[in-house]
């Protein structure tokens, strides 16, 4: 594909309401996550009780389990997809406004209750949103869909993670709350504004829940291509689990210099990360896209050992970590668009949502091993293990290269097998 055809597919109505869905998926995610325990800490609520509203986020793991639901039945209004989304978006709208109010944070118990709905219910947009995603874009829509999402995501993101902290700081967190609330109107407006795609659903709910997954064990390589899911991110986000705090302590960033570098700088380079991604993911085959991506992932991590031996240097750090975030997003770009291209249609909310929980395990428990590295063994030992740790996926890749290059060959309806 050129360039010129790809720049017109990302121009096209369907990859444009993928782009804003990304932003309304990823707009609760900080809200139950550091903009929650920014909240906490600033209300002067115990490091133990913040400790407990990280419980939270767990229906983002388990969604999997209810997204049968949404592929079998359709609400009354909108379809299948659209409906369940502005069924969604609406309640997200209502409990973030709910959660601005003083009253509901001083009553932990009430608001771990609002908190974990305000979970589950996001978690549900976000299957019905990657639904709509696998179920409206053709093949050839597939790189600049996948970027798209990316960037939606990451840019909400900071917005409720970066801007909201902001107003907070500037006007309150009733106000930033408000503001929070009031940006899910895109999400309402995309959904208003999209096209219902023409997908079949399961005949019953018995074939929704067993359907999806006899789907995929029809392919002889899904085992494998399962690992990939696991492991493609791992090297990655055990990294990512504590870049932070290895630029306070480990080298010994100031918190501004962290917070401007990594968050700012950061982030905004992973959105560059994921549209190049796409760009070449456009030109190139899945396969590819997911080894080179791969292999400049794990190479970025160990560009980190630099800063231990330079010491605390801006234009070093400026580079580093804007490439990391770069190949970051571009990796993600890759990934989304496998995970999209192993889905069937016909059951895309519960398959999506499986494989982005089975993708999401390697992010849960790279963590607590991650720090017992960094404390016993050193940083530069850490840097070492995420690099080794990103290297099976790869080989697996290798090794499953057909099975992947039969992704962009099968037809938008026909699953991998």
């Amino acid at each position: 594909m050129s360039l010129t055809t790809y720049l017109d597919i990302f121009r096209s109505r369907r990859v444009a309401v993928v782009l804003l869905f990304g932003f309304s998926s990823g707009l609760p995610l900080m809200l139950t996550d550091n903009t929650l325990q920014a909240r906490l800490a600033d209300e002067g609520a115990a490091v133990s009780t913040i400790g407990l509203f990280t419980l939270v986020g767990v229906p983002y793991t388990f969604k999997f389990l209810w997204a049968p639901l949404m592929d079998r039945y359709v609400p009354p209004f909108l379809g299948r997809r659209r409906g369940w989304a502005l069924i969604a978006q609406v309640l997200l709208m209502g409990l973030i406004a709910v959660m601005a109010l003083p009253a509901v944070f001083a009553a932990p118990a009430t608001l771990g209750l609002i908190a974990l709905a305000f979970a589950f219910v996001s978690a549900s947009q976000d299957i019905v949103i990657d639904a709509y995603r696998v179920d409206a874009l053709g093949a050839r829509e597939r790189a600049a869909g996948a970027a798209a999402i990316v960037i939606g995501y990451r840019a909400a993101m900071i917005t409720s993670g970066g801007v909201a902290l902001v107003v907070a700081d500037l006007a309150g967190w009733t106000p930033a709350y408000g503001l929070m609330a009031l940006l899910m109107l895109v999400g309402i407006g995309t959904t208003l504004w999209a096209r219902e795609p023409q997908a079949s659903q399961p005949p019953s709910l018995a074939a929704a829940v067993v359907g999806p997954f006899r789907d995929l064990l029809g392919n002889r390589a899904v085992w494998g291509l399962l690992a990939v899911v696991v492991l493609y991110k791992l090297g990655d986000t055990s990294a990512n689990a504590l870049t932070t705090t290895f630029l306070l302590r480990g080298v010994g960033y100031s918190l501004a210099t962290v917070g401007a570098f990594n968050a700012g700088w950061g982030l905004a380079l992973s959105l560059i990360g994921a549209a190049l991604g796409g760009i070449l993911l456009s030109r190139w085959s899945l396969f590819r896209g997911l080894l080179v991506f791969g292999v400049l992932q794990a190479v970025s991590n160990l560009f980190f050992l630099s800063l231990l031996s330079a010491g605390p240097s801006y234009s070093l750090l400026a580079a580093v970590v804007g490439f990391e975030q770069l190949v970051g997003g571009m990796g993600t770009a890759a990934f989304v668009a496998f995970l999209t291209a192993l889905c069937a249609r016909r059951f895309s909310a519960t398959q999506y949502a499986l494989l982005s929980a089975l993708s999401a395990q390697g992010r849960v428990l790279a963590g607590p091993p991650a720090g017992i590295l960094a404390e016993r063994a050193g940083w530069e030992a850490f840097w070492i293990v995420t690099f080794l740790a990103a290297l099976p996926a790869l080989l697996l890749l290798a090794r499953l290269r057909r099975a992947v290059e039969a992704l962009d060959a099968a037809p938008v309806d026909a699953h991998t097998g």
